[in-house]
């Protein structure tokens, strides 16, 4: 099986798990939004749980529900990015957006709801004991929060400031420090997740999704530059058009293409103590940078 057949195999297993988590509950208009929203996507994030999980011997349906809770976060995560308030986004995995297909109230509280869903996930018994129930709760939320995401968010958002006030453009280290948050971070917790769940040594996932986050976060830029709209389902050519600083626009086109090959290299190496086992999270650093959606 190639690593794009085991990759889809698993999206669509994390989709219908998705799909059952909100089968009983009704179908007003923010409950059908939170399903519109979590239709779709590479679950590359649910995957690396997935995997992770079973570096330490965790069956799937063990980890599902984890997996499942870091696709609902990031679904909530896309669904106020593409606010007019945020990125003004009208088009998502190919589709209109949340606050496109419906109007911007029901898009704030059905991202709201699908963030809630990821903790009600995350407390699932199959899981394990409280305690790594517990510790799971504790890492998505910083993933997630002001030192995660949220503050990648915020300082996305504050560099347009800098641009119109101060005439500049984020540097190297700044750029990297926001995606490290943006992007990085929920990649983090999901390639951690696994080593949570077992209670065991995180700094191997740590290292790897390190460099994996921002290696996935370069090849977006590149896409921006290279990509198509059909085919990754978003817009393209945004961030040159808003004069945005990106690792493309820092290093340059074939930079960046180096520069996301270097870290590859370094998350497949940080992997070494766990041998073979770990040859289809090495797969996926691999896919991250040549991915065309």
């Amino acid at each position: 099986m190639t690593f794009e057949t085991r990759l889809t195999d698993t999206a669509a297993e994390i989709g219908a798990a998705l799909a059952a988590s909100l089968a009983a509950r009704g179908d007003e208009p923010v409950i059908a939004a939170m399903r519109y929203a979590l239709e779709g996507g590479k679950r590359l994030r649910g995957f690396l749980v997935l995997e992770s999980a079973a570096l330490f011997g965790i069956e799937r349906a063990a980890a599902m529900p984890a997996a499942c809770a870091v696709e609902a976060l990031h679904a909530y995560s896309l669904v106020h990015d593409d606010l007019p308030c945020m990125d003004d986004d009208d088009l998502r995995r190919g589709r209109p957006t949340v606050h496109v297909a419906w109007d911007e109230a029901t898009a704030v509280l059905a991202g709201d709801a699908l963030q809630t869903l990821a903790f009600e996930l995350c407390c699932d018994p199959r899981l394990g004991g409280a305690e790594a129930r517990v510790a799971l709760v504790a890492a998505l939320a910083r993933a997630s929060g002001a030192e995660g995401m949220v503050l990648g968010q915020a300082l996305d958002i504050a560099a347009e400031t800098v641009l119109e006030r101060e005439g500049r453009r984020l540097t190297l280290p700044e750029i990297t420090r926001l995606q490290a948050g943006k992007t990085g971070a929920l990649i983090s917790f999901s390639a951690e997740a696994g080593a949570i769940l077992a209670g065991a040594d995180r700094a191997p996932l740590a290292a790897y999704a390190a460099a994996l986050g921002l290696a996935f976060q370069i090849a977006d830029d590149i896409l921006d530059v290279e990509g198509d709209a059909a085919t990754a389902g978003k817009r393209v050519g945004k961030d040159a058009a808003a004069g945005k600083a990106t690792f493309v626009s820092l290093l340059g086109l074939q930079g960046a293409k180096d520069r996301a090959a270097e870290l590859v290299a370094e998350a497949c190496a940080a992997l070494a103590p766990h041998e073979d086992r770990a040859e289809t999270l090495r797969a996926a650093a691999r896919f991250a940078i040549a991915r065309k959606a």
